[in-house]
């Protein structure tokens, strides 16, 4: 069963299903446990809203694909002042959206600094771009396009590049997302 399935049971659902009583019994606790800590995480996130408002500079982000509230106070929270970054690659960089590559003659000269950035922006950019594939067509189109020349997680990581580009000129400019730009 999916997992949308399982949280569409009702206790009173689950007898059918099992020949056994006790994994019937098993499946109510199961369920019950998932709608106790849906309503905890509903009441988490109800509070954490009404704390802290999206400030103006980060409204707009809400307009980019697969970035929602909770997403958009993460970037706001941990980006702070978008003008301390001179230029779109230093906040990927800090975002941790692309590779370390330390290249000499071209010559691979070592993996240093790979954790270098913000661990909880790199977080909230890979759940943006696992959202933006399902819903939105372009992000799709661009995912399966890079899934066919690498593998899943390149293809992840790029998207959260470019969806961290995105949001850098919607922050910094205050203007709303254009996916023609993003994804021509």
């Amino acid at each position: 069963m999916s997992c949308r399935a399982i949280k569409a049971l009702g206790e009173q659902d689950v007898e059918g299903l099992f020949d056994s009583p006790h994994l019937a019994l098993i499946a109510r606790n199961n369920i019950a446990t998932i709608g106790f800590l849906t309503e905890r995480i509903k009441g988490i996130e109800r509070e954490v809203i009404s704390e802290d408002a999206l400030q103006d500079a980060f409204k707009n982000l809400l307009t980019i694909p697969g970035i929602g509230i909770i997403l958009g106070l993460t970037i706001m929270l941990e980006v702070g002042d978008i003008n301390r970054f001179a230029k779109v690659g230093d906040y990927g960089s800090y975002c941790r959206c692309v590779r370390v590559q330390r290249l000499s003659n071209d010559k691979n000269k070592g993996e240093g600094n790979r954790k270098n950035g913000n661990k909880y922006l790199s977080w909230a950019y890979v759940e943006a771009s696992h959202h933006a594939v399902r819903t939105c067509p372009k992000a799709n189109r661009f995912y399966q396009r890079k899934m066919a020349k690498t593998n899943g997680v390149v293809a992840t990581k790029a998207l959260s590049n470019k969806l961290a580009r995105a949001s850098y000129y919607v922050i910094r400019d205050h203007v709303a997302y254009d996916g023609k730009k993003l994804f021509g």
